[in-house]
């Protein structure tokens, strides 16, 4: 059975990207045309997006008021992949990034982009495009939240009914807006209640796509049962709770086309499973760009938000007892303004032990993966995390908590797992100081013991964490609706 889905996201890796969410946008096309999928991805279009569409897009479709904006609806292609684009100036035409203007700050009309946005997606996906029909709609996050809500309660006149999947890929990123909005979303009276986009006294865009979404996905399995709790819920467990039959952890992959140290063109040097010893040339690199002292010893990397959730302000405290047992650290990130701060006076107090460079770079993050010897992810929550994969993917050794994706994804090096030779990383229970100065000390320790710490890095090489097997399940799932549907 052949199906047509329409993937809605705010960002996808090749034209714009702030996270993980742009990673598996831009990659499960490819990952379900196996499975015998056609994926079109619809994204907003930023001037970074435009751009890459080059001088003279094709319209295929336009809006004279698009929730009062006009808005045309432009084609292009992300790989071998088609893509849709909303061309609507007066919501996307402007400097910064996706979400925030340049100063970080959000913008204050984000409601109304990313309703327009979804108001957009529901009516491609319910015929308004001439020639473009699609089984599925796959609706990411809270920017993509209201589409099941306009498919469910205002569909396109006349369209086709179509069923529709939302992927939870944070929960903190909620989408919440005051009620003043919902007179403006274009949705009829009765979707005012807690049945519908009401949430908490306001709207909500992630609360609605998961109330009246056909089904819910979240990004690994661990995940999926943690967003039960009110401890990961924040605030709408309950919707996870009622609708648990309709909740399913799915794996995030990764592109292994795109991170493979065989071929990657980042990097110093390229080396297989086989040839680790070629890593000590990449580890050289980090060490120059970083200001870093040259040593065998053990260097950590860090390559992340600094935020609260990430763990980063436990981490930071944690950087005299690293510098002090012998180990090194390279940092890529930006974030919360003390927790920068923080690293930066680390690095002043450690020079040639700790470097810190604010901000990010996507070649970058590839060098520190290939010449680190571990990296650091101790989030309180992840819902799959992509870092840890991608050190998996590269002989580096993930070091992190045991939550989400990260619980899903590495084996800790316990006595057991040693002895049996399946080990791929090290797991703290929970994230403080002594928990993670603790795992540091572990990873250290195995460091200095050789063979040991080469058999962590094999099997992590020879994990299979491509879209084979998470693709295959969002197949399978999207099939399941479809026939539902019928």
């Amino acid at each position: 059975m052949s199906m047509t889905v329409l993937s809605v996201a705010s960002e996808a890796a090749g034209l714009v990207k702030t996270g993980g969410l742009a990673d598996v946008a831009g990659a499960l096309p490819a990952a379900l045309a196996a499975q015998g999928v056609a994926v079109t991805t619809f994204v907003p279009g930023y001037p970074a997006v435009l751009a890459k569409l080059g001088k003279k897009p094709r319209a295929v479709h336009k809006w004279d008021a698009l929730l009062g904006v006009p808005a045309r609806l432009l084609t292009g292609k992300l790989g071998d992949q088609p893509v849709l684009v909303l061309d609507a100036p007066a919501l996307f035409g402007r400097e910064g990034g996706p979400y925030a203007d340049p100063s970080g700050r959000d913008w204050d009309d984000n409601w109304h982009r990313f309703a327009a946005f979804a108001r957009a997606a529901a009516d491609i996906a319910g015929g308004t495009v001439k020639g473009r029909s699609f089984d599925l709609v796959h609706a990411h996050d809270w920017q993509a939240g209201l589409v099941p809500a306009y498919l469910r309660l205002a569909p396109f006149a006349g369209g086709r009914a179509v069923p529709s999947v939302m992927t939870i890929h944070n929960m903190a990123f909620q989408g919440y807006y005051p009620a003043e909005v919902f007179p403006k979303l274009g949705l009829p009276p009765e979707a005012w209640t807690v049945d519908g986009v009401e949430s908490y006294g306001g709207v909500g865009f992630l609360k609605a796509g998961m109330q009246l979404a056909d089904a819910i996905t979240t990004v690994s399995p661990t995940y999926a049962g943690e967003i039960r709790s009110v401890e990961f819920g924040m605030g709408l467990e309950g919707i996870v709770l009622a609708r648990s039959n309709r909740v399913h952890g799915i794996l995030n992959g990764i592109d292994t086309a795109e991170w493979n140290p065989a071929t990657d063109p980042h990097l110093a040097a390229n080396y297989t499973a086989t040839t680790l010893a070629v890593r000590r040339k990449n580890k050289r690199a980090i060490e120059q760009a970083f200001g870093l002292d040259r040593s065998d010893g053990p260097l950590f990397v860090v390559v992340t938000r600094l935020t609260w959730q990430k763990g980063m302000d436990v981490l930071a405290g944690v950087m005299d007892h690293l510098a002090g047992i012998g180990a090194r650290l390279a940092l890529l990130g930006s974030g919360d303004a003390e927790i920068e701060q923080a690293f930066l006076a680390a690095a002043t107090r450690h020079p040639g032990r700790i470097g810190v460079k604010i901000g990010y770079d996507e070649a970058l993050s590839h060098r520190l993966q290939a010449g680190g010897d571990a990296i650091l992810i101790p989030s309180r929550f992840e819902p799959c995390g992509l870092t840890q994969l991608y050190g998996l993917a590269y002989g580096c050794v993930p070091v992190v908590a045991r939550t989400g994706g990260l619980a899903d994804t590495v084996i800790d090096a316990n006595p057991a797992a040693l002895s049996a030779g399946v080990a791929t990383g090290i797991q703290m229970n929970a994230v403080s100081h002594n928990a993670l100065a603790m795992a540091v000390s572990r990873a250290v320790d195995l460091y200095h013991r050789p063979a040991e710490w080469k058999r962590l890095q094999k099997n992590g090489m020879k994990a299979d964490f491509s879209w084979g097997a998470s693709g295959a399940a969002y197949a399978a799932l999207y099939r399941q609706l479809i026939e539902e549907q019928a």
